[in-house]
């Protein structure tokens, strides 16, 4: 049964890290067609996001391979936990950046696109990570689910930004609401760095 479980995990990081690459792909390049800084923005966040991913199957086919996961579980939290530093990073500063050059949201109807399936795919594919870690007694997968609901997150930040300038002019409201995210997403680092234990990994 346990495999089965590890198996369906190594499932979803590759449909995590495969969604995270095209994601950073489509924003990248339809970011620079439109001049969007926001945009080629969330596509580093995706780059950034895939790490944890490709920690996430580091863990998991070692397991398969017959590795003790209780001497994988640590080493996969540690860096897990240091994607999360990056990620808070990486947002804290571009969205100091935004404000200090008054520097509004722009975006491409690719970009919205891309963030609205992102708001549909990224907590689907958390919730399923959650109930697999659950099975697997496995803290790092959990963490990497939040990794992923924070990308669900940053979309709707990017979303709100967007429409927040187009109908209000507000366009200190995407690095505002960056900025905010910002403790939230370095809280979990520290979290996942420490080796906290997930609430249903017992």
């Amino acid at each position: 049964m346990r495999h089965a479980h590890v198996d369906r995990g190594i499932r979803l990081e590759y449909l995590t890290v495969g969604w995270n690459l095209l994601e950073c792909a489509v924003a990248v390049f339809f970011g620079a067609a439109a001049g969007s800084i926001a945009l080629i923005g969330f596509g580093v966040d995706s780059a950034i996001e895939s790490a944890s991913g490709f920690v996430l199957l580091w863990r998991l086919r070692a397991e398969r391979r017959g590795d003790h996961p209780d001497a994988l579980e640590q080493k996969a939290l540690r860096l897990v936990g240091l994607s999360f530093f990056l990620l808070a990073a990486y947002v804290a500063l571009e969205s100091a950046r935004s404000l200090w050059s008054r520097e509004a949201s722009e975006g491409s109807l690719p970009g919205i696109i891309l963030a609205c399936l992102s708001l549909i795919v990224m907590p689907l594919l958390a919730r399923a990570k959650r109930a697999t870690a659950a099975d697997l007694h496995s803290a790092a997968l959990h963490a990497d689910s939040r990794q992923t609901s924070l990308c669900a997150y940053l979309s709707a930040i990017l979303l709100g930004g967007l429409a927040l300038n187009a109908t209000l002019g507000w366009w200190w409201a995407d690095p505002v609401a960056g900025l905010l995210m910002t403790p939230i997403i370095a809280r979990e680092g520290w979290e996942a760095f420490r080796g906290e234990r997930c609430p249903d990994c017992h």
